[in-house]
């Protein structure tokens, strides 16, 4: 609720429901996905989740990172993997969701995933929109804001990927994940995910069509209106 850039953000009216219900009701939408719950510390979120239906865990207001809280909603619940998606992601792909659980199913050495989708050179030197590099496997190599990898000569047999912020982990590897102290390439760069490869932990990286599209502005709010009134979700 005290985002900087959009307080109150979570609330906001967006065709007529709050963002947060779009978000609950499209993770809903994902097959394989048994649970939804909202991991929050602002009554007024918890009261309006409860409101439309919607199952809310109460966190401490102290946590440095939404892995920390969501580490804390997890660590009661019976269940295997747990998925992190965003609360200003009105737009998130069901489809995502269920792309990031795969790897689970392949490769039981697999202990956290997340989303990549192809961006063009331009795109990439917009620090706000994180890259990825991944080796032969997908499994990540580094994330950065700065355009990733320097193309001294043209890329060849890949794209440039940019991330897309949702995650999917082991319920185990959450615990641990949280646990760790944060890194100094993680505190360069403002990039959590970084603090798993610094440990020496892999992120396994599925490819995705596109971003979805999230609210960090009004501006933001008003791209996602008119996707919705335009019927493109």
């Amino acid at each position: 609720m005290a985002a900087t850039r959009f307080p109150g953000k979570p609330l906001v009216d967006l065709c007529g429901k709050p963002m947060i219900q779009w978000v609950y009701e499209r993770a809903s939408e994902a097959a394989g996905v048994s649970r939804v719950i909202v991991a929050t510390c602002d009554v007024d979120i918890a009261d309006v989740v409860k409101g439309f239906g919607g199952e809310v865990a109460m966190t401490s207001s102290r946590h440095r990172s939404g892995t920390d809280r969501l580490a804390e909603a997890a660590a009661d619940l019976d269940a295997d993997i747990i998925v992190n998606v965003q609360g200003d992601e009105p737009l998130i792909d069901p489809a995502s969701i269920e792309l990031a659980l795969e790897p689970f199913a392949c490769d039981p050495k697999v202990v956290m995933t997340s989303l990549m989708t192809p961006i063009d050179p331009e795109s990439a030197k917009e620090p706000n929109l994180v890259k990825v590099v991944v080796d032969v496997n997908n499994y990540a190599l580094y994330f950065s804001r700065s355009p990733i990898p320097y193309e001294r000569k043209p890329l060849q047999g890949r794209p440039i990927y940019g991330h897309v912020g949702l995650y999917a982990y082991t319920k185990d590897f959450l615990i641990q994940f949280s646990s760790l102290d944060p890194t100094p390439l993680e505190l360069a760069e403002s990039l959590e995910q970084l603090r798993a490869i610094e440990h020496g932990y892999r992120i396994k990286m599925v490819e995705v069509e596109s971003r979805p599209m999230g609210v960090d502005t009004m501006d933001d709010l008003k791209r996602v209106e008119s996707a919705i009134m335009n019927g493109e979700i």
